[in-house]
């Protein structure tokens, strides 16, 4: 008897450097464009860089926000922001998507962009950011592991 057929945990991991192109058109690495070939959803992040999700993963996202109470007030503003500033995108034959203006503004996207895989997401950065962020974390992350994750790493 054959085996039920399970779908892979979606994971996106790695760190790579696409350039924007004066249309505001960004190339998906290569290593993610079959999770995200059916369409994407770009939002606005933390941190002042934007978010990448699958179309699956931005439905069980908003799932889980609608759990929120209406009645608080920091989830109908967080709502409200994550919402007004998403995109939802296809990628071209070539693997690019288009970064709407709004969005490449709200991440100060210049031409030099990281994009990273971020476990159920990717995220775009400008590069400069990315590297002050970076650099920023390198001492949290070796002394946060055991702190945030106790027993597992």
């Amino acid at each position: 008897m054959a085996r039920p057929r399970t779908r892979e945990v979606q994971m996106f991991f790695g760190t790579y450097t696409p350039r924007l192109d004066d249309k505001g058109r960004l190339f998906l690495p290569a290593k993610f464009r079959d999770e995200l070939t059916e369409g994407l959803v770009v939002t606005r992040g933390q941190e002042r860089c934007l978010y990448v999700w699958s179309m699956e993963e931005f439905g069980k996202l908003t799932e889980r926000l609608r759990e929120a109470p209406v009645t608080n007030r920091g989830a109908r503003d967080y709502v409200r922001m994550f919402f007004a500033g998403a995109s939802d995108e296809k990628p071209d034959k070539q693997g690019r998507i288009t970064i709407p203006p709004m969005l490449r503004e709200y991440a100060s996207l210049s031409r030099e962009c990281v994009v990273i895989g971020a476990m159920n997401r990717v995220e775009i950065w400008d590069a400069d950011s990315w590297q002050s962020y970076s650099n920023e974390q390198e001492q949290a992350f070796a002394d946060l592991s055991e702190e945030v994750f106790p027993g597992v790493i």
